[in-house]
């Protein structure tokens, strides 16, 4: 089995939408299904079979979760250092043709997020990114063209 790298963080936010599936989600569809089979006949029953899908999603992502959770392979950010860019890492990179800068983490697959700044440490960029150190220059390979970042701090929070 291959391990699933993630940090403590996001170990948590997924136990935490493992939990809330099911004690949330799970009795609300039940209750549906519930609801609907009073409804008669089963076989034209939209909301019944509605529920019923919903149920099997629901089920899916719970198992699909806890198997990740069982292989996961939970890296401490907080004990990591050094100057070389890594699973964890915090990196603030500025773009060579805008010079605008951007501050990314990487991080397992999932819990990437792009909107709250975490990367995919599958991602194209975080591979770009690996090794490099504080000055280094990265060319990216995005869907997009290419891209040239100079790396201006690596830290590990």
């Amino acid at each position: 089995m291959e391990k699933v790298p993630m940090t403590a963080e996001g170990y948590a936010a997924l136990e935490a939408e493992i939990k809330y599936l099911k004690s949330v989600e799970r009795p609300r569809i039940i209750k549906q299904i519930a609801d609907a089979r009073t409804h008669g006949d089963l076989s034209e029953n939209a909301e019944y079979h509605a529920a019923k899908e919903q149920q099997g999603i629901t089920e899916a992502r719970v198992a699909d979760l806890e198997d990740k959770l069982s292989r996961a392979d939970i890296i401490d950010v907080s004990k990591l250092k050094g100057d070389q860019v890594m699973f964890g890492a915090t990196v603030t990179l500025q773009d060579e043709d805008t010079d605008e800068k951007v501050k990314y983490r990487i991080v397992g697959e999932l819990e990437a997020s792009v909107k709250s700044g975490k990367i995919s440490i599958t991602s194209p960029i975080a591979r770009a990114l690996l090794g490099k150190r504080k000055k280094d220059i990265v060319e990216v390979s995005t869907p997009g063209g290419g891209k040239s970042y100079k790396v201006l701090k690596v830290e590990f929070k």
